[in-house]
């Protein structure tokens, strides 16, 4: 099966630039293509994961990835769905950064014995010339083009600076540059990357002479429209130290029924024909599917291991066996509790909840437990006095959510 294919039955495919041509292409010859991540943080977060799994099927397919680390790019930051201008790093920050995902990005994408190439936009970006780019790349570029893009045209009226606004110029130029040195003729990227894509095909058009492709996937989102990895604690990240294993395999193992499939066809490499068996589960039933999706994609990320594990510790604790260490664990010191620690400051200090809006509204439902006692007190307070030193107890959010709690 052609890859183009198997991206499209999966559901990857959004928006292309060529329809014919890129499916003819990935089906006739070896491509090079790339797909770039800022190095705006230390770890990239579940909503890259869609775009890493459509890089690995590309790559077992026969193609060459080239994966762009923008340590360049991440000095400007892009405006792309962000309603205001990013914090500005400092450059050892983001080679911090630069360094940190390289390693997630290895345990997805094969970057061994050359069946990848890595690059890093800063090693072009930095040697540029502003003169040079003015003259040579900004004839090419219509500002009234630009400003209906959506990722420009969203920040128009809250306020756009020109430091992003050269955003759009210096991505069309990595794709320029990759075009010439790696003879790299397409871009991924997710959805809200296509003003960006297109870009930079038309600056390849104009310049080299020659055509070049994009393609973007969807974004992943809930059934309402709100991005898909994100927490009452804040984003779902790979990063297993900023959230565990355990954390990444309950937040899959939670999802909505109705993102079940599309989650095992974006998320996994299970096959099409297993995952429409598991699709047409209903009821309490649909919970087989949500394990094997939560295993599935903690495996990938994490590690056989680490899977196994967090479905172990899950299984444990869903039927009340063991309080499992594996479990996010806060440690409290008896000596900081003073007169006490409220239930609702304590959900807020384990991140459980994000506001004290949310911690009332879920006491208040019956949705917090303390060693499986229902808490329906807004004004619970947990003395010093009230578990023993070294203790854990386990605090509870609704019926699938769990945090260790010890006071030392």
């Amino acid at each position: 099966m052609n890859v183009y294919d198997t991206l499209n039955e999966r559901g990857f495919i959004e928006q292309l630039t060529h329809y014919g041509k890129i499916q003819h292409l990935l089906e006739a010859e070896k491509v090079v293509f790339y797909i770039g991540f800022d190095a705006t943080s230390d770890s990239l977060t579940a909503g890259h994961l869609l775009t890493l799994m459509a890089v690995s099927h590309m790559q077992k397919a026969g193609h060459m990835p080239i994966i762009l680390i923008g340590a360049g790019t991440a000095m400007i930051g892009d405006p792309s769905g962000k309603t205001d201008m990013r914090k500005m790093l400092t450059e050892e920050q983001i080679n911090y950064n630069a360094n940190a995902i390289k390693l997630q990005i290895s345990k997805i994408i094969n970057m061994k014995n050359d069946n990848a190439i890595l690059v890093n936009n800063a090693d072009w970006l930095k040697k540029l010339n502003y003169i040079d780019v003015l003259r040579n790349i900004g004839p090419h570029f219509s500002v009234n083009r630009m400003l209906s893009a959506d990722c420009y045209k969203s920040r128009y009226e809250r306020g756009l600076t020109f430091l992003e606004f050269n955003y759009m110029i210096l991505q069309a130029y990595d794709f320029l540059e990759l075009n010439r040195t790696h003879n790299c003729i397409l871009q991924l990227g997710g959805n809200d990357q296509w003003s960006n894509i297109i870009s930079g095909t038309d600056l390849i058009r104009r310049l080299e002479k020659k055509p070049s492709f994009g393609i973007t996937f969807p974004l992943l989102t809930t059934s309402d429209g709100k991005k898909m990895g994100k927490t009452e604690a804040g984003a779902v990240w790979l990063d297993p130290v900023k959230t565990s294993p355990y954390d990444f395999y309950q937040y899959w193992r939670n999802i909505e029924d109705t993102k079940v499939k599309e989650c095992l066809l974006l998320l996994t490499f299970l096959p099409v024909e297993e995952i429409l068996k598991l699709s047409y589960y209903t009821g309490e039933k649909i919970n087989v599917a949500k394990k094997v999706l939560a295993f599935e994609i903690t495996k990938i990320v994490h590690g056989e291991d680490a899977a196994i594990k967090a479905l172990t510790t899950a299984d444990d604790v869903f039927n009340s066996k063991i309080i499992n260490s594996n479990i996010p664990t806060t440690i409290i010191k008896k000596e900081n509790l003073g007169q006490g620690i409220s239930i609702i400051a304590l959900l807020i200090y384990t991140r459980i909840v994000k506001y004290k809006a949310e911690a009332r509204r879920l006491i208040e439902q019956g949705g917090i437990k303390i060693n499986n006692k229902k808490i329906e007190d807004i004004n619970y307070i947990i003395m010093k006095d009230d578990y023993s030193k070294d203790e854990i107890i386990i605090l509870q959010k609704g019926k699938k959510i769990f945090h260790n709690l010890k006071f030392s």
